[in-house]
């Protein structure tokens, strides 16, 4: 179902007076015929593609603003996640602000080496499921669900999944080495 063609007729008349435009005008630029511009105006003739593309063009407006069509659905952007190695990364902030937040899921991994990366910023990891292991300098800690940690990322630092379930593991991490400030009520 479509918009309705008298809404669509009132709105392009709308617009064309605005711009203080008449129909002979409109016709001398868009091609299209004062007769058929009058119809579409009234509401008695459809909207087609190939009558509103040169009114869009003409008037410098898309499609949907130019037949006032209703914004679609969800108006949220759903960031992709990305697989690296297997680790499913899912952003959360949308990468703005001077807090980046993001979900991890790390499948399975025992028996794979925990690599140890320095830079800066500081990190916050909550643990939602599974086992973390975190590798802080020469320190080795496991995180349960429900445990949190924070560090300084000049200190040689790694993580990941020592366990046989997966892990999730939600991230928050300032490169500019602000730290996590938690409130609780008294």
């Amino acid at each position: 179902m479509g918009p309705d063609p008298a809404r669509v007729g009132d709105r392009l008349r709308a617009i064309r007076e605005s711009r203080g435009l008449t129909l002979r005008d409109v016709e001398e630029v868009s091609g299209i015929s004062i007769s058929t511009l009058s119809r579409l105006e009234a509401g008695t003739r459809r909207a087609q593609l190939d009558l509103l593309m040169p009114l869009a063009q003409l008037y410098r407006l898309t499609l949907d603003d130019l037949v006032g069509a209703p914004a679609m659905g969800d108006a949220r952007i759903h960031p992709r996640p990305r697989v690296s190695n297997g680790v499913v990364t899912v952003p959360l902030s949308g990468g703005t602000g001077s807090w980046e937040a993001f979900k991890q899921v790390h499948p399975p991994a025992p028996d794979k080496a925990i690599r140890q990366w320095v830079h800066p910023g500081w990190d916050w990891l909550y643990v939602i499921s599974g086992r973390l292991k975190l590798l802080l300098a020469d320190d080795e800690l496991i995180l349960e669900p429900g445990e949190a940690a924070e560090f300084d990322t000049h200190v040689p630092h790694g993580f990941g999944n020592p366990g046989l379930a997966v892990l999730e593991v939600l991230c928050l991490f300032n490169p500019d080495g602000a730290r996590l400030h938690t409130r609780a009520s008294a």
